[in-house]
């Protein structure tokens, strides 16, 4: 993510498509009692699942998204009888999952982790630990991308999808401020006047590829003060 000149922040997605702050808050303000509703019934916390939802759909506006209501990025597998598309995922023209709704693409997320034994330990969790439950998912295979707890928990705290969580256990946590520390900014630049992502890799020795894969870029263009990742 980053900031646009107007303040707004700016999601790159999974998707591979950008979501602006207003365009996530209407997703969430759409999807939430969806999201509450699974939480009751198989036990995953809300903000969990709108995290992923945001950030596998782009709030909405991904490919997936628009075509077959699919919002997770659920592939047929085996077993699957419904409709389906075809989308060049990890390889070409892959089966993906087609839904009526968007609402359906919820439930069959929900009842996909439920019901695979990779993620039962997710399960023993508390239901409002989000932070464990994106690491979980991590550690469980979910995702392939290093950075995927950190983006979930990123998009729950930027968005206080921990309230979702807190309407369905009926309490008020509120979490803690993130402290900076000098350990988490070495390694990072911030963008000044006349950078290019040639330059910072040629100064950091690493490649223009993985300075746009440490902080999902999808394009070439880089802004003044933007702060990136520059060492793994």
């Amino acid at each position: 993510t980053k900031e646009n000149p107007s303040g707004s922040e700016i999601l790159v997605a999974t998707s591979k498509v950008k979501a602006t702050t207003e365009d996530v808050k209407k997703y969430i303000e759409d999807f939430k009692e969806t999201a509450k509703n699974n939480m009751k019934a198989h036990g995953i916390p809300a903000s969990i699942t709108m995290a992923q939802g945001i950030l596998e759909s782009g709030a909405g506006f991904g490919s997936l998204a628009k075509e077959a209501n699919n919002h997770f990025g659920i592939k047929c597998h085996t077993g699957w009888t419904g409709e389906s598309v075809k989308y060049d995922d990890d390889a070409e023209q892959e089966c993906f999952r087609k839904y009526k709704d968007p609402t359906e693409s919820y439930k069959d997320h929900s009842a996909f982790l439920s019901s695979r034994k990779r993620y039962e330990s997710l399960f023993k969790l508390d239901k409002g630990d989000y932070e464990s439950w994106a690491n979980g998912l991590k550690q469980a295979g979910y995702a392939t991308d290093t950075l995927y707890p950190s983006k979930l928990i990123g998009i729950i705290e930027r968005y206080e999808l921990y309230k979702i969580d807190n309407e369905v256990l009926g309490r008020n946590f509120i979490p803690k401020p993130r402290v900076v520390t000098q350990v988490q900014v070495i390694g990072e630049h911030t963008v000044e006047k006349g950078d290019t992502l040639y330059s910072l890799s040629k100064k950091y020795n690493i490649s223009v590829e993985e300075i746009k894969s440490l902080n999902t870029i999808l394009e070439s263009g880089i802004s003044i003060g933007q702060k990136l990742k520059v060492k793994k």
